[in-house]
């Protein structure tokens, strides 16, 4: 069974984390409402990859601005700033792939578990506990969503 947890709006599902692959790395499924999107940050300890499997992502890095149609997908590398928005009008759903593993322990620390009526809870996540758990595991929050990277000269 592969645990779903809300997170900021968002409902991720742990579907391989650091005990099925040895820490190598961790592997999420993401519903994400159209508008949400990530704070601008960047990640020290691992790379990421985005795979869009419904909707449409658009991803801002310090290089530029990738727009993400199912089957696509994008490479963000460590230390690499950037923003995930979700820009489809609705059903927007990816999978990111973590390596090393950690970012599923940041989202079953604070996320919220699902409920078996699937709906989002009315509890709000832990700010503080998100901001510490993350500096942790090697993310940089480095401005609020809304935030872009700034371009690489």
């Amino acid at each position: 069974m592969n645990p779903a947890y809300w997170l900021f709006g968002t409902r991720l599902r742990i579907l391989a984390d650091e005990q099925q692959t040895d820490s190598r790395y961790d592997l999420i499924e993401g519903d994400f409402p159209a508008g949400t999107e990530t704070p601008l940050h960047l990640h020290t300890k691992y790379d990421e990859l985005i795979y869009v499997q419904e909707g449409a992502f658009t991803v801002y890095t310090d290089t530029g601005t990738v727009v993400l149609a199912p089957g696509q997908s994008l490479f963000v590398p460590r230390n690499t700033p950037h923003v995930v928005a979700a820009t489809g009008p609705a059903g927007n759903r990816g999978v990111t792939i973590a390596s090393p593993s950690g970012f599923a322990r940041l989202i079953r620390a604070v996320g919220i578990p699902e409920a078996t009526d699937g709906l989002a809870p009315q509890t709000p996540n832990d700010l503080g506990l998100f901001i510490q758990l993350s500096a942790e595991s090697g993310d940089v929050i480095q401005g609020a969503p809304g935030a872009r990277p700034a371009r690489k000269k």
